[in-house]
């Protein structure tokens, strides 16, 4: 039987002054993927997210996109755990944190802020992919100033 983990995490992205929309993400030597990492005890996920992409990257400012939300389950084999089910709930969320102020862990060998083509050609692993599209397409629905007002926002699945 399989053990189950759950993470959190962020598909950040900046809007440029070039109109172009790029998207953060994190080089973790061996793939490509978001800021994420396990809940901790009495965590929410909102709050978990947030936290892992404060402690990954050094953002603060992130404000939450309201009504999107989207889960992806994978299953991993780790040497000592064995067989791991993870589930990762991802957010989306607007930046406005200059690249000379990003701070990656010591998880993370690099980063980018990327126009959305070439991030979903730099982003390692499907599942992350389709998350990526989904962030992308909700963007497009959403009026410009569709963002969250405050990181309290409500989210709901999409």
């Amino acid at each position: 039987m399989a053990r189950h983990e759950r993470s959190a995490g962020f598909v950040v992205f900046r809007n440029e002054p070039d109109d172009l929309r790029r998207y953060l993400v994190l080089d973790y030597g061996r793939h490509w993927d978001f800021a994420k990492g396990h809940l901790e005890k009495g965590e929410d996920d909102l709050t978990a997210a947030l936290r892992e992409l404060r402690e990954e990257t050094g953002i603060t400012d992130v404000e939450p996109v309201k009504g999107f939300q989207h889960e992806i389950t994978y299953f991993f084999r780790d040497r000592k755990k064995g067989l791991i089910r993870k589930t990762v709930v991802f957010f989306l969320g607007m930046t406005r944190t200059p690249d000379s102020r990003i701070v990656v862990s010591h998880e993370h060998e690099a980063f980018a802020f990327l126009p959305f083509d070439d991030a979903v050609k730099r982003i390692t692993y499907p599942n992350a992919k389709s998350v990526l599209r989904l962030a992308e397409q909700k963007l497009r629905e959403e009026p410009a100033s569709g963002q969250g007002d405050s990181l309290s926002s409500d989210v709901v699945k999409s």
